[in-house]
């Protein structure tokens, strides 16, 4: 009699976090990825995984930070099962812009996707998660230091980039106001 009210509870409760933290975990699986399917895929995998070790969870209060880390792992297990096609092409034959400075960063999304994925990560769980530095650098494994110093650089080379395109910068400063 006992098992299945635990039961019952544990399902609501899970139920409860997946209500609660979806939207959030879509918006980091999109920006990791940049595909809205596989986002999906990725934050359903990370709920199945979670469900699995509902068990091993630290914190009931507070299953953010644990579920963040496994979608950063499911992202990761995407990549380490991709097979990346390879073209043997000479570089002359390869259609490059001539004119530099033709090609335009077209938007926010587009740029904060170039970044490096090391400057990206604690970026987007910054500004996307709301972590602190120090939860960041728990979940990335590093030190705090290294994750102040990563998000400076981020920032840095988004703000250097909007600043070296006149056309973007108008653009940029249009949205925001």
């Amino acid at each position: 009699m006992l098992v299945p009210i635990f039961s019952r509870l544990r399902q609501k409760h899970f139920d409860q976090v997946v209500r609660a933290y979806s939207p959030e975990l879509f918006r980091f699986a999109y920006w990791m990825c940049r595909d809205r399917f596989v986002a999906e895929d990725l934050v359903q995998e990370t709920f199945s995984r979670a469900w699995t070790n509902w068990d091993k969870l630290r914190d009931p209060e507070n299953p953010k930070p644990w579920l963040m880390t496994i979608l950063r792992n499911e992202h990761a297990r995407l990549y380490e099962r991709k097979q990346f096609d390879y073209v043997d092409e000479a570089p002359e034959d390869l259609d490059i812009a001539a004119d530099h400075d033709a090609i335009e960063l077209y938007d926010l999304e587009n740029l904060i996707g170039s970044l490096p994925l090391s400057l990206r990560e604690p970026f987007l769980l910054q500004t996307l998660g709301g972590f602190s530095c120090s939860e960041i650098a728990e979940q990335l494994e590093t030190t705090e230091g290294a994750i102040m110093v990563r998000l400076t650089r981020a920032r840095q080379t988004l703000r250097s980039t909007l600043e070296a395109s006149p056309a973007n910068a108008n653009n940029w400063s249009r949205k925001s106001s």
